[in-house]
């Protein structure tokens, strides 16, 4: 029986390290996404702001 126990806690440590290796992972992909999104979100203002530049600045005439 001890054997046993013994057994089944060795897994569980086994399983628990696994677990937080995985969210180890997932955190560092999450802020690897985070910071892709800021940069996509500066990107996309940056090209508002021109848009806005270019539209003011030509008087609405095509460019």
């Amino acid at each position: 029986m001890q054997q046993q126990i013994e057994q089944r806690l060795a897994q569980l440590r086994e399983e628990f390290s696994a677990g937080q290796n995985v969210l180890v992972e997932i955190e560092n992909r999450r802020a690897e996404v985070q910071q892709t999104l800021l940069r996509i979100g500066g990107a996309i203002q940056v090209l508002e702001e021109l848009l806005k530049e270019r539209q003011g600045g030509a008087g609405g005439a095509a460019g």
